[in-house]
């Protein structure tokens, strides 16, 4: 694995990170000793990102969901137990 000095990684930067984006990690060190590891981010895997749709036919909702309750609702409101 490539190993390059601070000074030199700053006045190549864009080269190195194109390398790191092919697959070339590399290694950046002060005074000799190593610092950081380069890598390239790893792509997400087709199907994983949108999950819209997943569970589509596995239930349905009532064409009244949105009344459902509504009588207990108002009388907790107003007050009033059922």
């Amino acid at each position: 694995m490539l190993t390059v000095n601070i000074h030199d990684a700053k006045t190549q930067l864009s080269k190195l990170v194109e390398q790191a984006a092919q697959g070339e990690a590399f290694i950046i060190a002060k005074s000799g000793k190593p610092m950081v590891k380069v890598i390239p981010l790893e792509q997400a895997e087709a199907g994983t990102a949108c999950r819209l749709g997943f569970m589509a036919g596995e239930f349905s909702v009532p064409d009244d969901f949105d009344q459902m309750g509504c009588g207990e609702i108002e009388s907790l409101f107003a007050g009033r137990k059922s």
